[in-house]
């Protein structure tokens, strides 16, 4: 594969393989001045004031993605979104405007007779004319700036497709349309596609081991047993419907119970896989005992509040190694510790100051307010984790309220729904 200086070293390939083809055949002495091939926009081909030059210019005036390779391999990433399982290259069109320059009668038609007669019986860039084009000699290698001796390493003669050049057909419309966006007046032009470009990263990716059989090798004739067939719609592998906190309450708390259900959820060492990329947390937690085939539970850890991955790791019945169940998303909240309910004093000023013991402990970064009855009041950022908020609340109403935290969008619990009627819990405080 390409990296990605193969479109610089397309468009140098190109120039030098026009360059080389006027000089071959002589168009130099035929048009009896020098003739140069360029590589620069066409606004800037001509000098401003200045004496038009006998030159072929070649303009890279678009990109676009090829539509055959677009899709073609597997996505680079896992469905966490972590690990890297390979680089899928870019593949890329590449659209050349080639156009004639001269002062002379007729010498822009010449020119560009010769170049179209050399891109007609070269429709393919071979690996030899991309590494002769691109390798400088030693003479003139310390001469060249900086980004045409950097083209060597482009690795372009060595991706797995060649490179080829067909005629792109542009309408008179779509001409018009270039050469205005360009700002420049108008020369004799052949339009043309150099495909494909294949640009590939060369980031580290996770290698995956050969298969050695499908299913245990029977120890007697050493044949492995093959897929297992069975007459049912379900897959035989564990698999996580719902995940149910305790209480029917939207968002976990630290050492709460929370049910799984599913199938396929029963055998040995049975662990849930905790994950979260926001604090780099990756934590296996025992499941409970008493499990079925379709229910699972186990107790929230004491880790931060926020939204969580949530896999089960088990050792299927008959089975050696552990499989692993598909992730879900499961919400820890915030909850309020402090004995309640409450009692606070407003100072001289109508601030109240209201401290709260909470869990888990609050990190860095997070957003934390206090939700006193209707009204949101922010907690300053906090800098250490800390398990224990002090809230200024400024003209502080008196009355009863009903107290929450709100850490991260992630409310504590403020609503018995185990209750019939539901009812709120005793998260009270009177400010007076």
């Amino acid at each position: 594969m390409s990296t990605a200086l193969a479109i610089a070293g397309v468009t140098a390939v190109l120039r030098d393989l026009l360059n080389d083809g006027l000089i071959n055949h002589n168009v130099s002495g035929l048009l009896g001045s020098t003739v140069t091939v360029s590589a620069l926009p066409p606004d800037r081909v001509v000098p401003v004031n200045g004496t038009e030059s006998t030159q072929l210019n070649l303009f890279l005036h678009q990109v676009t993605f090829n539509t055959g390779w677009r899709n073609h391999a597997l996505p680079s990433r896992d469905g966490s979104g972590m690990q890297r399982l390979s680089n899928p290259p870019l593949a890329l069109d590449l659209h050349y405007l080639l156009s004639a320059y001269s002062a002379e009668e007729l010498g822009s038609e010449i020119l560009l007779g010769y170049a179209m007669q050399l891109l007609h019986e070269v429709p393919v860039l071979d690996r030899q004319a991309i590494t002769t084009a691109l390798t400088p000699s030693p003479s003139v290698d310390t001469t060249l700036p900086p980004a045409l001796r950097a083209l060597a390493e482009c690795g372009l003669a060595d991706q797995v497709e060649q490179i080829k050049l067909v005629p792109d057909p542009l309408s008179s419309e779509e001409m018009s349309k270039l050469w205005t966006a360009v700002q420049s007046h108008y020369r004799p032009s052949a339009a043309y596609v150099a495909t494909v470009v294949l640009i590939e990263s060369t980031k580290l990716t996770r290698s995956t081991l050969p298969v050695l059989s499908r299913g245990p090798v029977d120890p007697v004739t050493k044949r492995d047993l093959g897929v297992a067939v069975q007459a049912d719609l379900l897959p035989p592998f564990p698999t996580i419907q719902t995940v149910a906190p305790a209480g029917g309450q939207p968002a976990a708390t630290v050492g709460a119970i929370v049910e799984l259900s599913g199938h396929h959820l029963d055998g040995t060492n049975p662990t849930i896989l905790l994950s979260n990329s926001r604090f780099a947390i990756n934590q296996a937690v025992p499941a409970a005992g008493g499990g079925s085939s379709l229910a699972a539970s186990f107790t929230v850890p004491a880790v931060p509040a926020g939204l969580y991955q949530l896999a089960m790791q088990v050792i299927r019945p008959s089975e050696s190694d552990p499989r692993l169940s598909n992730a879900v998303a499961l919400v820890i909240g915030p909850e309020i510790t402090t004995p309640m309910p409450m009692a606070v004093v407003r100072d001289g000023t109508g601030v109240a100051t209201i401290v709260l013991s909470v869990q888990p402990q609050i990190q860095p970064g997070q957003s934390v307010s206090l939700l006193l009855g209707t009204r949101e009041v922010p907690v300053a950022p906090i800098a250490v984790a800390t398990g224990t908020l002090n809230v200024q609340v400024p003209d502080a109403p008196t009355g009863e309220f009903l107290l929450r935290i709100r850490v991260d969008g992630i409310d504590s619990p403020i609503i018995d729904r185990a209750a019939v009627p539901p009812a709120f819990y005793n998260y009270r405080v009177t400010i007076t």
